[in-house]
């Protein structure tokens, strides 16, 4: 049963999850460039102290660091990007289902409750949009009603009313 309710695609929204993972990305871009100018920095600062070859070393600097900046990119965009892919369907999950029922409700359908997978976030929005739209779907004036107070008879009234003013 809990196999059912496993999801086997992750981009569920594609556009939402690819907009979220490209700007991880940018944020490990300019990570990396910023891990790559301390690090020259750094290299320089220390081949300037040294008392002899300091040049050489000084030369050698910038291979290592384009080296290690190389490597960490290697490493850690395609990581990024699969973390991003990966925690973004956990929200993009939910907002496919909310777009589903409340287009649902809104073509007169009578859709059963959101349920979500265990994990999913959003949860709380999911039934706040089951107990908002429940009236709907049951067919029920929306709004909340006096105790005792019989909604059809309120709406009796109302069209009794529509029809005085309309016949003045």
């Amino acid at each position: 049963m809990a196999q059912r309710f496993r999801r086997r695609r992750k981009l569920i929204q594609p556009g939402l999850q690819l907009r979220l993972s490209a700007k991880f990305l940018g944020l490990i871009v300019l990570m990396l460039g910023l891990q790559y100018i301390l690090l020259e920095s750094l290299l320089h600062q220390a081949a300037n102290r040294l008392p002899a070859n300091s040049g050489w070393f000084a030369d050698e600097t910038a291979s290592i660091g384009i080296e290690l900046l190389g490597w960490s990119a290697l490493v850690f965009l395609p990581l990024t990007f699969l973390v991003g892919v990966i925690g973004s369907f956990r929200f993009a999950g939910p907002l496919y289902r909310f777009d589903r029922f409340l287009n649902a409700v809104i073509a007169g359908e009578r859709p059963d409750d959101i349920r979500l997978r265990a994990g999913d976030e959003l949860m709380d929005l999911a039934n706040l949009l089951n107990e908002a739209t429940l009236p709907i779907r049951e067919g029920r004036p929306i709004g909340k009603q006096e105790p005792g107070a019989d909604p059809e008879s309120g709406a009796q009234e109302a069209t009794q009313e529509a029809t005085r003013r309309t016949a003045a």
